[in-house]
């Protein structure tokens, strides 16, 4: 594969941009080689400034769940930009777009738009504080929420801790306020509860974890987390920014019949436009200013074009049958790679929900983080640079979810599904 124009660019943009990248993973620092600069999508098609193309599992890491360039959406945008692309004003578009995420979501009265997941989670955070007046959080380990400084943490080796600062940069004193569990585990869940009565806001989870490839909730997990919740005050928040209008049109939520008191939502909601979103319950959520005395604020909050995106891109889920068929495709592909592993002689643990998968790649079931970091990474990488070759791009991690979008066709399946047949064998 010719890569040569790429790897110009990394080098001029290691001078001008830390590491090169305006994001840490896109380097491709974890499977050992240079990034592909990317210069135009179509469909689930992404070509590289070397004109090499690549079927795209990424997606701009979810939000295309209709694939790249989407006529309606295109449409959508360029009609939006034609009257201006941001006032720092109302416009009905936020309305529109407003009452279709509360129609969808069954957790969501009332919803404020921002411009990013992690503005949206550390907001709903701040409302969660200001609403319980208590100071501590619980989130979970490998579950990302964004990069504000509470949430920059990891957990001990214990199975409950305080969290500790996971980067330079952020105060101890910031962390401490930070309580870590094991994904999966109600019981170093309710430890922590009962080690810290009363004094924890919010307890935030990915439903779906995606961050530390994809990890489905356990039987019960998501119905435990409910009702300690309820039983303790403590506002529930679930980070949908990956999996709300991924796994279903009502997200996680109402594909397992668990409504939490708040949610966080990205990705998707702006068709590939820079959007976050976070709504609950109307008494929490006018607690918000200028309803309420919790200050939240954005220049280009709701702006017109991402809102214009999401609108259209909301449109096109709600037709009959859309998520039938991603479904099924996306069955198709994360079976056929697990198939291909098998008659390799390769051991994966395949997981899957909705269009969201990943191929662990480790013999034992991944459930949480301290099964996830098992894997071997080392042979995830050459998988990886395998599947590049053949045309296949994946999010350059094993601690990533892979997405399938409506754009993927048989053949692109099928295509995947040998190229992948045959980078297992040569791992072998």
């Amino acid at each position: 594969m010719n890569n040569k124009r790429s790897s110009l660019l990394f080098q001029q943009a290691k001078n001008l941009i830390p590491g090169g990248v305006n994001s840490p993973v896109r380097a491709f620092k974890s499977v050992g080689s240079d990034p592909l600069f990317i210069k135009k999508a179509s469909g689930c098609t992404i070509y590289d400034e070397d004109d090499n193309a690549f079927i795209d599992y990424v997606g701009s890491w979810g939000p295309m769940i209709v694939g790249h360039c989407h006529p309606d959406i295109v449409a959508a945008v360029n009609r939006a930009m034609e009257d201006g692309a941001s006032f720092g004003a109302p416009t009905e578009r936020e309305i529109i777009l407003a009452e279709m995420v509360i129609d969808a979501v069954p957790s969501i009265e009332m919803v404020r738009m921002v411009s990013s997941g992690t503005e949206a989670t550390m907001s709903a955070i701040r409302l969660a504080r200001g609403y319980t007046g208590r100071d501590n959080i619980l989130k979970f380990s490998g579950c990302y929420h964004g990069h504000a400084d509470a949430l920059l943490v990891k957990a001990g080796s214990g199975a409950a801790t305080f969290g500790v600062p996971d980067s330079p940069g952020v105060p101890a004193d910031f962390a401490k306020h930070t309580l870590t569990a094991e994904y999966n585990s109600l019981e170093s869940v309710k430890t922590l509860v009962a080690n810290n009565k009363d004094s924890i806001a919010c307890i935030i989870v990915e439903p779906v974890a995606g961050n530390m490839g994809t990890v489905p909730p356990c039987e019960g997990f998501l119905e435990g987390l409910r009702e300690i919740c309820t039983n303790e005050g403590i506002v529930l928040i679930f980070d949908e920014v990956m999996s709300g209008f991924r796994v279903s049109y009502g997200g996680a939520q109402e594909l397992y019949g668990v409504t939490p008191d708040m949610t966080t939502l990205g990705k998707i909601i702006g068709g590939g436009l820079p959007v976050g979103a976070f709504g609950g319950k109307r008494e929490i959520m006018e607690k918000l200013s200028p309803s309420g005395g919790v200050y939240q604020a954005g220049t280009l909050s709701g702006n017109p074009l991402a809102m214009s995106a999401g609108i259209a891109t909301l449109n096109i889920l709600k037709q009959p049958g859309f998520y039938q068929a991603l479904e099924e495709k996306s069955r198709l592909v994360a079976e056929g790679i697990a198939k291909s592993a098998k008659q390799a002689g390769y051991p994966i643990y395949s997981t899957r929900v909705g269009s969201m998968f990943c191929a662990f790649f480790t013999k034992s079931e991944v459930r949480d983080w301290t099964s996830a970091a098992a894997c071997d990474t080392k042979a995830f990488a050459k998988y990886f640079m395998g599947m590049l070759d053949e045309g296949v791009y994946l999010a350059p991690s094993q601690f990533e979810t892979a997405f399938v979008s409506a754009a993927h066709t048989e053949a692109d399946i099928e295509r995947t599904i040998t190229a992948a047949a045959r980078c297992f064998k040569q791992i072998v």
